[in-house]
Parts: C-alpha cells; structure tokens; sequence
C-alpha cells in the first residue's frame, strides 16, 4: 500500500471509529454518566503555596470520570460492547483488556466531598473556611463545580516544650534549634507530623532504641487574638509513655556467625573474639579478622539505625553472603540505660557455580550463528570474600544471505578470561577504607581472545587490567583501572584486506597499535530502577586515557621511536556521555529516551584511535533503521556494500540520540514505537573516507530512522524484536535525504528497507 493512499483513507477511519466509540445510547435510563469536576479557588489574601493547595483538593474529587482518548471514551465503550450477552470474541477481549466500568453521579457524593475539602484546609491551617458546590445536568451527562473559600490562616506565634528532668528532654530542647517550626509559619499538619519524624529519627541515632514519634503531641492554643489569626503550640510527651521507650540504650555485645544456619550444630561452634566481637563458627569459613572490618557498630557505642543499616549493607556487598540479618535483644539491666546485643547472622550463597548459556546470534548484516559462554565461578576463594569468575567463549558466525559476492562468509571467535574480586583495597601501603555504604572491591583480571575473519584475517589479543570498584550510594557506582593493558596481534591477512589497508592508511595505522596501555574510569548515576518513580534518570561518565606514561618515558630517554617493547603503542584521550531518562506514565506505559554522546582524539604517537576503540553506528542498541556499522562516518559511502565496507565506517565521534514509547500489550508482550538519530565523524581528515570528517553542519549529517517493537518480558529478562525503517539517509545529496515514499507493497523495497533486530535487554 502507498503512503498516499493511506493518508487519504485515514480520515474515513477517524470517522468510523468516533462513530462506533459513542458510549450515550448504552447510559441506562435515570443514570447520567459522571464526566468530571472543576474546582475554583478564592482567597481573602495573597496566599503562599496556592498551586501546590490547591492541586491537593483537586485530588478529593472523587471518584475519577472514565478517561477519555481523542475525545472518546474508548475503554468505555469497550466495557459496553463487551458486557452485551451477544458480544464476540473480539468484544469481550477488547473488554477484558481494556475495558473500564462505567462511572455514574449515582455515585458522587458532592456534599461529603465539601467536607474533605474544608478538613483538608483545617489541616493546612486555614480555620473556618468554606465550600459549596454545584450540579450540572445536561442530556445524559453530569459535571460539579466546587468552589472553596479559603480564609486568612492562622500562623505560630510561639513554640513552647514542655521539659522534665530526663536526659530525653534535653535532647529534644537541642533539636529544636533546627526544626522545622519557623516563627510566622503556617498552621500545617503534614509539617507538624514532619517534625514528629524528625524528631524521632535523630533520637534514634542517639541511641534511643524503643522511641516511636507517636509518644510525641502537639498542642495548639489558638485563643491569643482571633484578628490576628496566631496561635501557640506546645510540644510534649504524652502520658503513660512506657520507661524503655525514653532511655537510650548502649550495645554490650557483637556476635557474628559467619556461617548462619538452622540446622547447625552448637556445640561444634568455636568463638575467635575480635575487637570485642565474638565471630562464631564451627570450620573456618571467613577469617574473623577481615569480616571485621566490614562491621561498623563497636561494644560501648549507643546504638544507631545508621550505623546497623549500613554494617549490613557492607556486609551484603561483599557478594557471598544470600541473607544478612541483624538482629538486637534487649538485656536486662537495673541502671537508667537500655542494653542491647546485636546478632549478626550470615547465610552464605553456594561456594561453586558453573552456569552455561547456548545462544543464536543474528545480526543485522546478515550473521548468524551459535554461540556458547560458560562461566565458573567460585566464591569465598581465600576465606576473605573473594570471588573468582572463570569466563569462556565460543562463537561462530556465517553469512546466511547477501549476493554470491558474500558465500562463504564467517567468522569465528574463541575467548577465555579471569576476574579475582576481593572485597577491600590492595593497594602498595595499607589502606584503611571505612566507605559507609558499601566495600570498595579489587578487581585483578586477565583474558585472551582469538578471532578469525574468514579468509581476511587472524587477531589475538591479550589483556590485564588491575582496578577498584565501589558504590558511593545506592544509585552512584564508580571504577577505576589506573591499569589497564591490551596487546594485539594482526596476522595471516589475505591480499584482499592488505588492499584494504593500503587504500585507508588511517585504518591501516588503527591495526598497527599492538600496544595499549592506559587508565579508565566510569561513573553511572542510575535511577531508572524505581519503576514507582515518574521521573528517572541515568547519567554515565566515561574516561579512556593510553599512552601517555610510555611516550612520557620516551621522551625523557629521548628514544622517542612510539613502540614500547618493539610494539607500536597507541596515544589518545577518550569521554563517553550516555544520559538517559523516563518518563513512567503509569506502571506499565514509558516513554523513554537516551542521548550519547562520545568524542576520541588521537595524539602524539598516533593519527587515529585503535581499531578496536573506534564508534560505530548502526545495529540493534543504535539506529535500529540501520544495519550495524554501516552508518557514517558522515556522509561517506562505501563504493560496494559489502562484508568490507564495515572495515571503513568506524570514527572517533559518536553522537546519537533515540525516544521510545513502550506499552502493554498482552501478558508478557510488550509493544514499542521508537525513533532513533546518530551517525560517527572523523577528527582528522581522511582522504580515503570523503565527508567522514566533523563539520560545523554536523546535524545535517544524522541518520534517522523509525520502527516498532515487541517484547518478551520476563522480569529481569527481556527477548526484543524490533522492525524499523529509514526516514533519513545521510549519504544522499542534500535535499534528497528525507525518505518521501513507503512502498510496504514492493518486495524489493521492503529488502532494502526494513531492518530486523533481535536483542536481549532493552536498548536504554
């Protein structure tokens, strides 16, 4: 079908569906559908806050009329024709799933909504103040418009505590130089409650164990000047308040069992004492010495909610443990404090683990293959939380499809690495870390990997890097490879690739950096996690720095040649940027969004990045519209599009930006519509890749491409189909780049523009 014939049926389907969506005829007789209310707000006085006032009264207007699409009441009607005895199959699962109860003003109360309205005032401070309403009939329909009066509201005047002789008096007095109780403040109960909050989480933290903040009342005297709308409030203790509840407790005793589970047997237990902690455990299972560390709370100190909740967070972090429960047991005492002693009980997870995962890979160049990566992993290595992943990989890939000029394609690739975490720093002196919330881990990791690009070349590669990783926060995550060292080996290329490399001596200089030696870090920012979170947001940071020590050294020995051990070395400063952001409509519905962007420049020694550090553009988690690597760089264009071409489209800038509205559709079926734009740049020029340098009219040069999706979501695992097509092509002439027809009809069309992307995991 063409564009233009679609476009010129499109306004007889608008019509038909508003036809066919009229819900008036299904109203039952002596009912009148509840389309809503609006409320007016009068004030006698300038009022401070009045949006935010007035959006709370809003939300009483209950209940809520049925929703409304376009103008229609889609899921109304839904429910209508499919709650009709003759309803098909079609009706009852648009009703099913869809489908809303409809909502009558048999069942508005606009009288007990008046009374909300003025308790919630009352509440907010503004005393003897006024609302009405009034009922709007017309044909089948009802509306109500409330009008709230809001008086003057009363404001503190004076903030009296009353005191006893108890320490807990004290405290209090000292809190209130920070409360929230501003002399001239409003009346305001959601402050008055904040304050009793407050006040009760930091004398918590001062050890105070059984305190709730319900053992605290607010008392307001509001008969000082009824003309002056002031009022006094008096904080205290309620009566009757138990003895436990007002004195602060000290912990007397630590006991950690490392090993926690019900069916041990006590006696076989043996108890090491560090630092006053009594470790517990029958074999050897984690050096006392080290677990300690990770125990913020010591013998003597009063007890703190922090200080618990981030000891059992450290503990947790270190990544053996499946349960930390710490639990405290009040002791008996006759002094005026409370006694405690805390339980820390530690389940660990299995010691061993070998998972295995056989995967089909299909690319959107037309590769395709088996895959399998089997992973060992063994925790707890040296009885001080280390972990040991043993990572190998197995890959082969073949052109399924493409012109005789592409039998016989493939690709194989054989991996094997090795990370030792250990949770704390080693470094060359002693680091004594105390990270509040997590335990910053050592990561020490070596791996080798063989490719062989059929019949073009062989690349073996060997890499270490020595680094640190930690969580500042629940959302912040830092790591760090001061270290970080890669060599590769080119060899057993074909005349083919050789002619490839001596028509772009730019790529041709990428292959021949064998040696990378640099520094790393990356910062992620993640708040994307919160689905009940309305706005989420992830930042990442990332910073790649190489060479610079070595060609440091070179100068100063005045050797100066760019190799280092008779390898050339590579010399280059690199920043990543990937924001991201969601906007969560509802629990099901999101409109996600993601800019990245990324720059590489090479320096010094080199005239371009690594082959293997260059961007590249295109693919399932890009411009979906695109096969992968065959955008850019800029506007330049292979001669053949070919298993090659891909060898030349890789740059040192990356820019791309993509939005994308996900929605249920069924059970575990999601849908997506989503558009992605991006392409890469050169730094410097490249006479082998004309157009592939950056330029001031950069954003003339983007790829944009348009798609949907389906998704398979199962919890923590997502299987992603996407189906997109382009609608700018940057290689045209200017002019000519927008995509104007859509022939979904023409076979050969369809081959050349619709792009298939199967993936795991969300793209952003």
């Amino acid at each position: 079908m063409k564009t233009r014939g679609l476009i010129s049926t499109l306004p007889i389907l608008l019509l038909a569906l508003v036809l066919s969506c009229s819900v008036k005829k299904y109203i039952p007789e002596g009912e009148f559908l509840y389309t809503g209310a609006k409320l007016e707000v009068n004030t006698e006085e300038k009022t401070q806050g009045l949006d935010e006032i007035k959006e709370e009264l809003e939300d009483l207007l209950r209940p809520k009329p049925n929703k409304k699409f376009l103008g229609m009441y889609v899921k109304l009607w839904a429910h209508y024709k499919g709650s009709q005895d003759s309803a098909g199959f079609v009706n009852r699962f648009l009703n099913k799933k869809i489908g809303e109860e409809p909502v009558y003003f048999s069942q508005v109360d606009p009288s007990r909504t008046e009374e909300l309205i003025v308790n919630r005032l009352e509440n907010r401070g503004f005393f003897y103040s006024m609302s009405n309403s009034e009922v709007t009939r017309k044909k089948q329909y009802a509306h109500v418009n409330y009008t709230a009066n809001i008086s003057v509201p009363y404001r503190l005047s004076e903030l009296i505590v009353e005191r006893d002789s108890m320490e807990i008096d004290r405290e209090i007095i000292d809190m209130m130089q920070e409360t929230l109780l501003d002399s001239g403040s409003r009346f305001d109960l959601n402050t008055l409650n904040a304050e009793r909050v407050r006040i009760d989480s930091t004398l918590k933290v001062k050890g105070y164990y059984n305190f709730n903040n319900d053992f605290l009342i607010f008392e307001a005297d509001t008969n000082i000047s009824d003309s002056l709308r002031l009022f006094k409030l008096y904080l205290r203790l309620k009566k009757n308040v138990p003895t436990n509840g007002i004195i602060p407790y000290t912990i007397d005793t630590i006991n950690v069992f490392p090993n926690y589970s019900i069916d041990e047997d006590g006696e076989k237990l043996d108890t090491t004492v560090v630092d006053d902690k009594n470790f517990i455990q029958g074999n050897l299972v984690f050096k006392p010495k080290l677990l300690n560390e990770y125990i913020l709370i010591e013998n003597g100190q009063r007890y703190d909610p922090k200080l618990s909740r981030l000891s059992s967070n450290r503990l947790s972090s270190i990544g053996n443990y499946k349960f930390v429960n710490l639990r405290y047991e009040e002791l008996a005492n006759s002094d005026s404090l409370g006694h405690l002693k805390a339980n820390f009980y530690l389940s660990p997870m299995t010691k061993r683990s070998v998972r295995a995962e056989l995967l089909a890979v299909s690319k959107s160049n037309n590769f395709a293959g088996p895959a399998l990566n089997i992973v060992y992993r063994n925790r707890n290595l040296f009885k001080g939380g280390e972990t040991l992943n043993v990572t190998a990989q197995v890959g082969y890939e073949f052109q399924v499809a493409g012109g005789a000029d592409r039998k016989g394609l493939q690709s194989l690739q054989l991996g094997l690495g090795a990370d030792l975490i250990i949770p704390r720093v080693i470094f060359f002196v002693p680091v004594n870390e105390k990270f509040s919330y997590s335990v910053p881990k050592t990561k020490i990791g070596i791996g080798t990997e063989y490719l062989s690009r059929g019949g073009l070349y062989t690349l073996n590669s060997l890499s270490t890097n020595f680094g640190y990783l930690w969580n500042a926060n629940q959302y912040a995550y830092h790591e760090i490879n001061p270290i970080s060292l890669n060599v590769v080996n080119l060899s057993n290329t074909s005349p083919e690739f050789d002619q490839i490399l001596a028509d772009n001596p730019f790529l041709q200089r990428s292959f021949e950096q064998n040696f990378i030696a640099g520094i790393n870090y990356t910062f992620h920012y993640n708040k994307l996690n919160d689905r009940f979170r309305t706005h989420a947001y992830f930042l990442g940071l990332g910073l790649d720095f190489a060479g610079n020590t070595i060609h440091l050294i070179d100068q100063i020995s005045k050797k100066d040649d760019g190799k280092f051990l008779g390898l050339e070395y590579a010399q280059y400063g690199k920043i990543d940027l990937d924001l991201r952001y969601h906007f969560n409509i509802d629990k099901d519905q999101t409109i996600a969004t993601r800019l990245f962007a990324g720059m590489g420049m090479p320096f010094g020694n080199s005239q371009s990045l690594p082959y293997i550090k260059q961007y590249f553009s295109g693919g399932p988690n890009s411009v979906r519209a695109f096969r992968i690597r065959s955008i850019g760089p800029g506007t330049y264009r292979p001669d053949d599009f070919d298993v090659n071409s891909y060898f030349d489209q890789t740059g040192d800038i990356r820019f791309e930006g993509n939005i994308e509205y996900r929605f249920p559709i069924v059970s575990l079926l999601k849908g997506a519509l989503f558009m992605d734009a991006g392409n890469i740049w050169l730094i410097n020029e490249n006479e082998a890749l004309p157009g592939g340098k950056f330029t001031s009219s950069w954003w003339d040069e983007l790829a944009v491409g348009t798609g949907v999706g389906l998704r398979v979501d199962i919890q923590f695992f997502v299987i992603r189909f996407d189906l997109a097509t382009p609608i700018r092509i940057p290689y045209l002439p200017e002019g000519e780049r927008w995509s104007n027809s859509f022939d979904f009809g023409s076979k050969s069309w369809r081959k050349e523009n619709l792009i298939f992307n199967f993936a795991i995991g969300y793209p952003f």
